[in-house]
């Protein structure tokens, strides 16, 4: 099937490469079908949440893993079974960036994740009750500066 990227243009793309959000995003909620597209290349951690229905509505997305990985969270019981989640090999989990100029100042929303059944290609984005969790995370830590006249 073909379909129009914000990013990439028209794009074929295979049938059970679609994801379903039963319930849309938080604020998207007539978005149900994505896909995750590979960003620029394949040695980056990037990819594109692009929506199928709306070419300009696509969000930059990474496994939240490869920069926090102390990041935890527990998938609630009515997620599992709304994506009807029997092992947690059939998951993934990725987060959406706020991409910022420079680079180094991008973010990370934390506080909901978007949680995938990679088997049955279904998804949600969840928002979690927990305090340690923003939706500004700094992927890269700030650089440490120096007060002018201090050694």
């Amino acid at each position: 099937m073909k379909i129009e990227t914000k990013y990439f243009g028209d794009m074929e793309i295979e049938e059970k490469e679609l994801l379903d959000f039963a319930q849309g995003l938080p604020g998207f909620n007539d978005e149900k079908q994505f896909v995750v597209l590979p960003f620029a290349d394949e040695d980056t951690p990037l990819s594109i949440l692009q929506s199928v229905k709306t070419p300009n509505l696509a969000f930059v997305i990474t496994n939240p893993f490869l920069f926090f990985q102390d990041y935890e969270f527990n998938i609630p019981d009515a997620v599992t079974d709304q994506l009807a989640i029997k092992d947690e090999k059939e998951v993934a989990v990725f987060v959406i960036l706020t991409v910022q100029e420079p680079f180094e100042k991008t973010t990370a929303n934390l506080k909901a994740p978007i949680v995938l059944n990679i088997e049955n290609g279904s998804g949600k984005q969840i928002v979690l009750n927990d305090d340690q969790y923003q939706t500004k995370h700094r992927l890269f830590p700030q650089p440490l500066t120096t007060v002018k006249g201090e050694k």
